[in-house]
């Protein structure tokens, strides 16, 4: 979900040959700063966005969103970490925001939960809850083969990258992403196909990683292809939040393509009412348009949508764009998420009285995914 290199990198600096040339070119759009990590205050960096937007050829460019991502450095060159413990969790964890996504922030609000999903922690690093694994379910050490994912009977989770266009504070493999084995290559799908094959029992196969939708569009339709083809799966589903944090990715061409297969499912997740805006409506109607159905996977976040008020306002949204309200987990017991879970006391009250507000079409189920468990746990 990918790594384009053209441009200058994150804190170059500018060459004086080129400032001369730019002062001297024709005036014919205006000019750019190559990325955000080269301005040290806030105020440059909502400039730069604002004009930024404004180019739209460039703005609707996934490509150019994910050159121009900001990192650890540009976050620290702009004072947004708080202290020394918000340094460390930056090194600890990587951090990746797309300029989409920035845009979405109000500056304003030091609580803001746009903000709050991408921004460091010192919490992060934590380590006062006796649950909380680096890798909770064993994906790592239990995988049959190195990209494959099979802990329940009847699907299998396909780890088609490992990279994400954001790196989300609460991921469930915020500490094995980079390293867990991908399925990229033929020979590596092949041997994926034979284990499907070698468990009849086997319906389903969710391609995750990272963000499949950050391959390329050949690279993605082969994978899903393949495994449309295979008479004993009814459906493929990817995971992605794609459609939240980089919306311009989601290409016509691409919904088409994978909406031809006639299996393919796309679960996102949606976690507050302003990530919903007319360009990630925009994506999910290119996708159900297509054929495709779209659901959300939200993640219940202490100071981002713990409140009844937050959840009605964002599953009527998902409703609204045709997005499924699906499932509401409560966050995954792993290291370095402690920070943002909800008491359980607190999550059955909010799913308690979301109940007594909205229809069933827009309710989502509130469950816990647990190490060991054979199934979602109601919660």
């Amino acid at each position: 979900m990918r790594r384009p290199s053209e441009g200058v990198k994150t804190g170059a600096v500018a060459k004086p040959a080129v400032k001369a040339q730019a002062a001297t070119a024709p005036a014919r759009r205006r000019a750019l700063p190559p990325t955000p990590g080269r301005f040290a205050s806030l105020d440059g960096l909502r400039t730069w966005l604002k004009v930024s937007r404004g180019e739209r050829a460039l703005w609707q460019d996934w490509r150019w969103q994910l050159r121009h991502a900001l990192e650890a450095v540009d976050i620290a060159r702009l004072g947004l970490l708080a202290d020394e413990a918000s340094m460390r969790a930056a090194v600890r964890y990587p951090v990746r925001v797309t300029p989409y996504f920035l845009s979405l922030v109000d500056w304003n609000d030091p609580a803001d939960p746009i903000r709050r999903q991408w921004l460091p922690d010192g919490r992060e690093l934590a380590r006062l809850c006796s649950d909380a694994r680096e890798d909770p379910f064993e994906e790592e050490t239990r995988a049959p083969l190195p990209g494959l994912v099979h802990r329940f009977p009847d699907r299998v989770l396909i780890m088609a990258a490992n990279a994400c266009a954001m790196r989300c504070r609460h991921c469930t493999r915020k500490n094995t992403l980079g390293r867990m084995g991908v399925v990229g290559s033929r020979e590596d799908l092949r041997r994926v196909l034979e284990h499907i094959a070698a468990h009849p029992e086997v319906h389903e196969a969710i391609v995750s990683g990272g963000d499949p939708l950050l391959l390329p569009d050949d690279r993605l339709l082969r994978l899903v292809g393949a495994l449309a083809a295979m008479p004993q799966l009814d459906a493929i589903r990817i995971g992605t939040r794609v459609p939240a944090v980089l919306p311009m990715r989601v290409t016509d061409s691409l919904s088409r393509a994978l909406g031809r297969f006639g299996k393919v499912w796309v679960n996102t997740q949606f976690n507050h009412a302003r990530e919903l805006t007319p360009a990630a409506g925009a994506a999910c109607a290119r996708l159900v348009e297509a054929g495709i159905p779209v659901s959300n996977q939200s993640v219940l976040l202490d100071g981002v949508n713990d409140t009844v008020e937050a959840m009605v306002d964002l599953c009527r949204g998902l409703q609204r764009l045709r997005v499924r309200p699906y499932y509401v987990f409560v966050c995954d017991p792993v290291t370095g998420t402690l920070h943002f879970r909800t008491a359980p006391r607190k999550a059955r009250r909010i799913a308690r009285e979301l109940a007594a507000k909205i229809g069933g079409l827009a309710l989502p189920r509130f469950v816990a995914d647990l190490p060991g468990a054979t199934a979602k746990v109601p919660i």
